[in-house]
Protein backbone atom coordinates (compact mmCIF):
# COMPACT_ATOMS: atom_id res chain seq x y z
CA UNK A 1 0.00 0.00 0.00
CA UNK A 2 2.48 2.50 -0.76
CA UNK A 3 2.37 5.50 -2.51
CA UNK A 4 3.32 6.53 -6.51
CA UNK A 5 6.99 7.41 -5.94
CA UNK A 6 9.96 5.89 -3.44
CA UNK A 7 10.25 6.89 -0.40
CA UNK A 8 13.10 9.63 -0.29
CA UNK A 9 16.01 7.90 1.91
CA UNK A 10 18.06 11.39 2.52
CA UNK A 11 19.29 11.17 6.36
CA UNK A 12 17.48 7.57 6.83
CA UNK A 13 21.31 5.84 8.32
CA UNK A 14 21.06 8.42 11.25
CA UNK A 15 17.52 7.36 12.13
CA UNK A 16 18.38 3.99 11.90
CA UNK A 17 21.51 4.24 14.08
CA UNK A 18 18.65 5.34 16.85
CA UNK A 19 17.88 2.58 19.58
CA UNK A 20 15.28 0.08 18.16
CA UNK A 21 12.26 1.12 21.01
CA UNK A 22 12.65 4.45 19.59
CA UNK A 23 12.46 2.94 16.23
CA UNK A 24 9.45 1.22 16.98
CA UNK A 25 7.48 4.09 19.23
CA UNK A 26 8.03 6.44 15.68
CA UNK A 27 6.63 3.86 13.59
CA UNK A 28 3.56 3.34 16.06
CA UNK A 29 3.07 6.70 15.64
CA UNK A 30 2.75 6.47 11.69
CA UNK A 31 -0.49 5.58 9.52
CA UNK A 32 -0.24 2.13 8.32
CA UNK A 33 0.61 2.71 4.66
CA UNK A 34 3.40 5.01 6.12
CA UNK A 35 4.81 1.97 7.87
CA UNK A 36 4.59 0.02 4.61
CA UNK A 37 6.56 2.66 2.76
CA UNK A 38 9.15 2.59 5.61
CA UNK A 39 9.94 -0.52 4.43
CA UNK A 40 11.36 0.51 1.24
CA UNK A 41 13.54 3.00 2.98
CA UNK A 42 16.58 -0.22 3.56
CA UNK A 43 17.02 -3.86 4.66
CA UNK A 44 17.33 -3.12 8.46
CA UNK A 45 13.64 -0.79 8.74
CA UNK A 46 11.70 -3.84 6.65
CA UNK A 47 13.43 -6.46 9.14
CA UNK A 48 12.43 -4.79 11.90
CA UNK A 49 8.83 -4.20 10.54
CA UNK A 50 8.41 -7.84 9.45
CA UNK A 51 9.24 -9.15 13.14
CA UNK A 52 6.36 -10.94 14.28
CA UNK A 53 6.08 -8.80 17.78
CA UNK A 54 6.15 -5.29 15.61
CA UNK A 55 3.86 -6.62 13.14
CA UNK A 56 1.00 -7.85 15.84
CA UNK A 57 1.75 -4.43 18.41
CA UNK A 58 1.11 -2.38 15.11
CA UNK A 59 -1.70 -5.05 13.37
CA UNK A 60 -3.62 -3.88 17.60
CA UNK A 61 -2.95 -0.34 17.05
CA UNK A 62 -4.30 -0.03 12.82
CA UNK A 63 -7.47 -2.13 13.14
CA UNK A 64 -9.57 0.50 15.70
CA UNK A 65 -8.87 3.02 12.88
CA UNK A 66 -11.34 3.40 10.44
CA UNK A 67 -10.83 4.64 6.93
CA UNK A 68 -12.52 6.04 4.36
CA UNK A 69 -11.61 5.33 0.51
CA UNK A 70 -12.12 7.76 -2.91
CA UNK A 71 -11.52 6.37 -5.58
CA UNK A 72 -11.12 8.94 -8.25
CA UNK A 73 -9.31 8.96 -12.07
CA UNK A 74 -8.64 11.02 -15.10
CA UNK A 75 -9.42 9.55 -18.63
CA UNK A 76 -6.87 6.77 -19.36
CA UNK A 77 -4.61 7.32 -16.69
CA UNK A 78 -3.56 8.25 -12.98
CA UNK A 79 -6.10 5.45 -11.34
CA UNK A 80 -5.55 6.40 -7.45
CA UNK A 81 -7.29 5.36 -4.36
CA UNK A 82 -7.65 8.06 -1.79
CA UNK A 83 -7.63 7.22 1.80
CA UNK A 84 -8.57 8.98 4.65
CA UNK A 85 -8.06 7.72 8.74
CA UNK A 86 -9.86 8.77 11.55
CA UNK A 87 -6.20 8.86 13.34
CA UNK A 88 -4.55 11.21 11.15
CA UNK A 89 -4.80 14.49 9.42
CA UNK A 90 -3.75 14.36 5.62
CA UNK A 91 -4.57 11.74 2.77
CA UNK A 92 -2.95 9.12 1.92
CA UNK A 93 -2.34 8.15 -1.83
CA UNK A 94 -2.02 4.73 -3.74
CA UNK A 95 -1.63 4.53 -7.46
CA UNK A 96 -3.11 1.13 -8.52
CA UNK A 97 -2.46 1.71 -12.39
CA UNK A 98 0.26 -1.39 -12.21
CA UNK A 99 -1.59 -3.67 -10.14
CA UNK A 100 -5.14 -3.37 -12.86
CA UNK A 101 -2.53 -4.50 -15.62
CA UNK A 102 -2.33 -7.40 -14.08
CA UNK A 103 -5.85 -8.80 -15.12
CA UNK A 104 -6.95 -5.83 -17.22
CA UNK A 105 -5.52 -4.98 -20.67
CA UNK A 106 -7.40 -2.45 -22.16
CA UNK A 107 -5.87 1.31 -21.58
CA UNK A 108 -8.46 3.60 -19.92
CA UNK A 109 -10.81 0.77 -18.84
CA UNK A 110 -14.20 1.91 -16.66
CA UNK A 111 -13.59 0.62 -13.10
CA UNK A 112 -15.04 1.07 -10.46
CA UNK A 113 -14.63 0.62 -6.69
CA UNK A 114 -17.37 -1.11 -5.30
CA UNK A 115 -16.27 -1.99 -1.52
CA UNK A 116 -13.00 -2.63 1.12
CA UNK A 117 -12.37 -4.10 4.11
CA UNK A 118 -9.02 -4.96 5.71
CA UNK A 119 -6.98 -4.76 2.92
CA UNK A 120 -8.90 -6.38 0.71
CA UNK A 121 -11.00 -4.00 -2.57
CA UNK A 122 -13.12 -4.89 -4.93
CA UNK A 123 -13.44 -3.41 -8.10
CA UNK A 124 -15.93 -3.47 -11.02
CA UNK A 125 -14.84 -3.14 -14.57
CA UNK A 126 -17.61 -2.20 -17.16
CA UNK A 127 -15.88 -3.43 -20.89
CA UNK A 128 -14.95 -6.65 -18.96
CA UNK A 129 -17.67 -7.41 -16.79
CA UNK A 130 -15.90 -8.99 -14.23
CA UNK A 131 -15.40 -8.38 -10.53
CA UNK A 132 -11.42 -8.13 -9.49
CA UNK A 133 -10.46 -8.21 -5.93
CA UNK A 134 -7.04 -6.57 -4.71
CA UNK A 135 -5.30 -7.26 -1.54
CA UNK A 136 -3.07 -3.49 -1.32
CA UNK A 137 -0.53 -4.96 1.00
CA UNK A 138 0.57 -8.53 -0.88
CA UNK A 139 -0.43 -6.96 -3.93
CA UNK A 140 -2.23 -10.06 -5.15
CA UNK A 141 -4.89 -9.10 -7.65
CA UNK A 142 -7.44 -12.12 -9.48
CA UNK A 143 -10.34 -11.72 -10.82
CA UNK A 144 -13.66 -13.30 -9.20
CA UNK A 145 -15.28 -15.70 -11.30
CA UNK A 146 -18.83 -14.65 -12.86
CA UNK A 147 -21.44 -14.97 -10.04
CA UNK A 148 -24.53 -17.29 -10.65
CA UNK A 149 -26.44 -14.43 -12.55
CA UNK A 150 -23.62 -14.55 -15.30
CA UNK A 151 -21.82 -11.12 -16.22
CA UNK A 152 -22.02 -7.56 -14.88
CA UNK A 153 -21.52 -4.11 -15.56
CA UNK A 154 -20.88 -1.40 -13.00
CA UNK A 155 -24.36 -0.16 -13.06
CA UNK A 156 -25.88 -3.55 -11.91
CA UNK A 157 -23.25 -2.90 -8.70
CA UNK A 158 -23.61 0.05 -7.18
CA UNK A 159 -25.98 -0.68 -5.16
CA UNK A 160 -26.04 -0.84 -0.88
CA UNK A 161 -26.83 -3.62 -0.64
CA UNK A 162 -23.45 -5.70 -0.47
CA UNK A 163 -21.02 -6.90 2.17
CA UNK A 164 -17.44 -7.80 2.40
CA UNK A 165 -16.20 -10.13 5.05
CA UNK A 166 -12.54 -10.45 5.05
CA UNK A 167 -11.56 -14.30 7.15
CA UNK A 168 -10.57 -13.32 10.61
CA UNK A 169 -7.91 -16.03 9.86
CA UNK A 170 -5.33 -13.35 8.51
CA UNK A 171 -4.98 -15.83 5.38
CA UNK A 172 -6.25 -13.06 2.71
CA UNK A 173 -9.41 -14.47 2.15
CA UNK A 174 -12.99 -13.22 2.24
CA UNK A 175 -16.38 -13.24 1.95
CA UNK A 176 -18.62 -11.09 -0.74
CA UNK A 177 -22.02 -11.03 -0.35
CA UNK A 178 -24.73 -9.42 -2.11
CA UNK A 179 -28.39 -9.79 -2.30
CA UNK A 180 -30.68 -9.47 -5.45
CA UNK A 181 -34.30 -9.96 -6.28
CA UNK A 182 -34.97 -12.84 -8.58
CA UNK A 183 -38.48 -13.32 -10.06
CA UNK A 184 -39.34 -10.90 -7.18
CA UNK A 185 -37.73 -12.72 -4.29
CA UNK A 186 -34.53 -12.12 -2.48
CA UNK A 187 -31.57 -14.50 -2.91
CA UNK A 188 -28.66 -13.67 -1.06
CA UNK A 189 -24.86 -15.08 -3.44
CA UNK A 190 -22.03 -15.20 -1.21
CA UNK A 191 -18.68 -15.67 -2.89
CA UNK A 192 -15.62 -17.76 -0.66
CA UNK A 193 -11.88 -16.75 -1.96
CA UNK A 194 -11.22 -19.59 -0.42
CA UNK A 195 -13.26 -22.16 -2.19
CA UNK A 196 -13.56 -20.14 -5.08
CA UNK A 197 -16.73 -20.95 -5.52
CA UNK A 198 -20.40 -19.07 -5.22
CA UNK A 199 -23.46 -19.77 -3.06
CA UNK A 200 -26.64 -18.87 -3.43
CA UNK A 201 -30.13 -18.87 -0.43
CA UNK A 202 -33.27 -17.56 -0.84
CA UNK A 203 -34.65 -15.34 2.06
CA UNK A 204 -38.03 -16.02 3.61
CA UNK A 205 -40.35 -14.03 5.62
CA UNK A 206 -39.91 -14.15 9.29
CA UNK A 207 -41.31 -12.70 12.25
CA UNK A 208 -38.59 -13.64 14.67
CA UNK A 209 -36.93 -11.51 16.74
CA UNK A 210 -33.16 -10.34 15.81
CA UNK A 211 -29.95 -9.36 17.71
CA UNK A 212 -27.95 -6.69 16.15
CA UNK A 213 -24.65 -8.65 16.55
CA UNK A 214 -26.08 -11.93 15.10
CA UNK A 215 -26.96 -10.48 11.85
CA UNK A 216 -25.90 -8.36 8.90
CA UNK A 217 -28.39 -6.25 6.92
CA UNK A 218 -28.47 -5.90 3.10
CA UNK A 219 -31.11 -3.10 1.20
CA UNK A 220 -32.49 -4.83 -1.56
CA UNK A 221 -35.38 -2.49 -2.68
CA UNK A 222 -35.52 0.94 -1.13
CA UNK A 223 -38.66 2.66 -2.65
CA UNK A 224 -40.61 5.76 -1.37
CA UNK A 225 -43.24 4.23 1.07
CA UNK A 226 -40.83 0.77 2.40
CA UNK A 227 -37.87 -0.73 2.13
CA UNK A 228 -36.81 -4.20 1.11
CA UNK A 229 -34.07 -5.92 3.24
CA UNK A 230 -32.46 -9.13 4.12
CA UNK A 231 -30.81 -9.93 7.77
CA UNK A 232 -28.11 -12.37 7.08
CA UNK A 233 -26.70 -14.30 9.76
CA UNK A 234 -24.14 -17.22 9.81
CA UNK A 235 -23.97 -19.24 6.33
CA UNK A 236 -25.53 -22.31 7.44
CA UNK A 237 -28.76 -20.65 8.47
CA UNK A 238 -31.61 -19.29 6.23
CA UNK A 239 -31.77 -15.29 5.49
CA UNK A 240 -35.13 -13.46 6.13
CA UNK A 241 -36.83 -10.54 5.08
CA UNK A 242 -37.58 -7.06 6.81
CA UNK A 243 -39.73 -5.06 5.22
CA UNK A 244 -39.15 -1.71 7.44
CA UNK A 245 -41.70 1.35 6.66
CA UNK A 246 -42.42 4.42 9.00
CA UNK A 247 -44.24 3.51 11.89
CA UNK A 248 -47.07 5.40 14.43
CA UNK A 249 -44.22 6.55 17.01
CA UNK A 250 -44.18 10.57 18.67
CA UNK A 251 -41.31 11.43 16.29
CA UNK A 252 -42.53 11.50 12.60
CA UNK A 253 -40.07 12.83 10.14
CA UNK A 254 -40.04 15.99 8.18
CA UNK A 255 -38.14 14.61 5.75
CA UNK A 256 -39.17 11.24 5.41
CA UNK A 257 -40.60 9.80 2.28
CA UNK A 258 -43.50 11.52 0.80
CA UNK A 259 -44.45 12.89 -3.31
CA UNK A 260 -43.74 16.44 -2.01
CA UNK A 261 -40.71 18.35 -3.20
CA UNK A 262 -39.45 14.85 -4.04
CA UNK A 263 -36.05 16.00 -5.61
CA UNK A 264 -35.07 18.18 -2.10
CA UNK A 265 -33.99 14.80 -0.44
CA UNK A 266 -31.44 12.16 -0.32
CA UNK A 267 -31.23 9.15 1.42
CA UNK A 268 -28.29 6.85 2.13
CA UNK A 269 -28.27 3.38 3.14
CA UNK A 270 -25.88 0.86 5.18
CA UNK A 271 -26.37 -1.62 7.76
CA UNK A 272 -30.16 -1.09 8.68
CA UNK A 273 -29.77 2.31 8.84
CA UNK A 274 -31.13 5.13 6.97
CA UNK A 275 -29.69 8.65 6.58
CA UNK A 276 -32.30 11.04 5.53
CA UNK A 277 -30.72 14.49 3.94
CA UNK A 278 -33.42 17.45 3.18
CA UNK A 279 -32.27 20.46 1.35
CA UNK A 280 -33.00 24.14 0.21
CA UNK A 281 -32.91 24.94 -3.44
CA UNK A 282 -30.10 28.42 -2.83
CA UNK A 283 -32.14 30.41 -5.86
CA UNK A 284 -35.67 30.22 -4.42
CA UNK A 285 -36.95 27.38 -6.75
CA UNK A 286 -37.01 24.13 -6.20
CA UNK A 287 -36.00 23.47 -9.71
CA UNK A 288 -34.06 20.00 -9.82
CA UNK A 289 -31.34 21.61 -11.34
CA UNK A 290 -30.84 24.32 -9.29
CA UNK A 291 -28.37 24.72 -6.47
CA UNK A 292 -28.91 23.53 -3.06
CA UNK A 293 -27.41 23.34 0.59
CA UNK A 294 -28.53 21.10 3.23
CA UNK A 295 -30.91 21.90 5.77
CA UNK A 296 -31.54 19.18 7.77
CA UNK A 297 -29.93 15.49 8.42
CA UNK A 298 -31.68 12.68 10.58
CA UNK A 299 -30.85 9.37 11.02
CA UNK A 300 -33.33 6.10 11.56
CA UNK A 301 -32.24 2.58 12.02
CA UNK A 302 -34.57 -0.68 11.69
CA UNK A 303 -36.58 -1.52 15.14
CA UNK A 304 -35.42 -4.90 16.18
CA UNK A 305 -39.05 -5.30 17.71
CA UNK A 306 -41.52 -3.75 15.27
CA UNK A 307 -39.19 -4.28 12.30
CA UNK A 308 -39.91 -1.04 11.19
CA UNK A 309 -38.05 2.23 11.10
CA UNK A 310 -37.44 3.47 13.75
CA UNK A 311 -35.98 7.64 14.27
CA UNK A 312 -32.33 7.51 15.89
CA UNK A 313 -30.94 11.31 16.08
CA UNK A 314 -30.78 14.45 14.03
CA UNK A 315 -27.68 15.95 13.51
CA UNK A 316 -26.98 19.04 15.54
CA UNK A 317 -27.84 22.99 14.21
CA UNK A 318 -23.71 23.79 14.79
CA UNK A 319 -22.54 20.78 12.66
CA UNK A 320 -25.27 21.98 10.04
CA UNK A 321 -23.90 25.53 9.49
CA UNK A 322 -20.78 23.93 8.79
CA UNK A 323 -21.36 21.58 6.49
CA UNK A 324 -24.76 22.75 4.63
CA UNK A 325 -22.42 24.03 1.62
CA UNK A 326 -24.36 24.81 -1.38
CA UNK A 327 -24.43 21.63 -4.14
CA UNK A 328 -24.95 20.73 -7.47
CA UNK A 329 -24.59 16.82 -6.92
CA UNK A 330 -24.73 14.29 -3.69
CA UNK A 331 -23.58 11.00 -3.08
CA UNK A 332 -22.61 9.04 0.57
CA UNK A 333 -22.17 6.36 1.93
CA UNK A 334 -22.51 4.55 5.73
CA UNK A 335 -21.62 2.08 8.00
CA UNK A 336 -23.13 1.20 11.43
CA UNK A 337 -20.17 -0.89 13.74
CA UNK A 338 -20.44 -1.26 17.50
CA UNK A 339 -22.15 1.12 18.37
CA UNK A 340 -21.09 4.10 16.05
CA UNK A 341 -22.64 5.33 12.71
CA UNK A 342 -20.26 6.56 10.52
CA UNK A 343 -21.84 8.75 7.18
CA UNK A 344 -20.26 10.64 4.29
CA UNK A 345 -21.29 12.96 2.10
CA UNK A 346 -19.44 13.98 -1.24
CA UNK A 347 -21.07 16.88 -2.78
CA UNK A 348 -19.96 19.02 -6.21
CA UNK A 349 -20.75 22.65 -7.07
CA UNK A 350 -19.38 24.41 -10.59
CA UNK A 351 -16.30 21.25 -10.68
CA UNK A 352 -14.85 21.30 -6.73
CA UNK A 353 -15.68 18.78 -4.48
CA UNK A 354 -16.53 19.07 -0.69
CA UNK A 355 -16.36 15.67 1.93
CA UNK A 356 -18.36 16.00 5.08
CA UNK A 357 -17.68 13.13 7.52
CA UNK A 358 -20.44 12.27 10.29
CA UNK A 359 -19.87 10.32 13.21
CA UNK A 360 -22.98 9.58 15.62
CA UNK A 361 -22.10 7.68 18.66
CA UNK A 362 -25.55 5.90 20.16
CA UNK A 363 -24.19 5.27 23.62
CA UNK A 364 -23.66 9.02 24.38
CA UNK A 365 -25.98 10.37 21.70
CA UNK A 366 -23.44 12.61 20.44
CA UNK A 367 -22.73 13.42 17.22
CA UNK A 368 -19.35 14.99 15.85
CA UNK A 369 -17.59 16.38 12.34
CA UNK A 370 -14.41 15.65 11.39
CA UNK A 371 -12.77 17.96 9.09
CA UNK A 372 -11.13 16.68 6.04
CA UNK A 373 -8.71 18.55 4.28
CA UNK A 374 -8.60 18.95 0.13
CA UNK A 375 -8.62 15.80 -2.00
CA UNK A 376 -7.89 17.56 -5.01
CA UNK A 377 -10.35 16.09 -6.88
CA UNK A 378 -10.94 19.25 -9.03
CA UNK A 379 -10.67 17.98 -12.68
CA UNK A 380 -11.04 14.42 -11.57
CA UNK A 381 -13.91 11.45 -11.78
CA UNK A 382 -15.49 9.66 -8.87
CA UNK A 383 -15.34 6.15 -9.55
CA UNK A 384 -16.42 4.90 -5.89
CA UNK A 385 -16.18 5.64 -2.15
CA UNK A 386 -16.43 3.37 0.65
CA UNK A 387 -15.65 3.29 4.39
CA UNK A 388 -12.98 0.03 5.70
CA UNK A 389 -11.64 -1.19 8.78
CA UNK A 390 -9.46 -3.55 10.22
CA UNK A 391 -5.98 -3.02 7.96
CA UNK A 392 -3.23 -5.15 8.57
CA UNK A 393 0.54 -5.57 7.52
CA UNK A 394 -0.37 -8.96 6.90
Amino acid sequence: MDGCQNSDTTNTLGFCLLPSELIQSILFSLALPEIIRMKLVNKFLAYLISDRDFIRQCNLLSRSATWLFVYKKRWRRDATIHGFSDQSNRWFKVCIDDLMKKVLFYPGEDVYLLTASGNIFLFASNNQKVVIAVNLVSKAVKKIPPCPLGPRGTSLWRRSGMKLVPEPSGSGHFRFLFVELVENTPVVFEYSSETEKWHYREARESHENILANDYMFLNAVNSSHESLVVAIGSEHTQPFILRPRFGNGEHQSATAFSWMNINDRRHVYGDGHMMIMKSIGLDGSDHRRAAKALSSIEMWGISLESGNWEYVSSVPSKIMEQIGKPYGVMIGCLEARAGTIRAVMMSNYEGLWDISWLTYEKQSNTWNWMWLPDCKMKGANLAGITFSSGLSLT
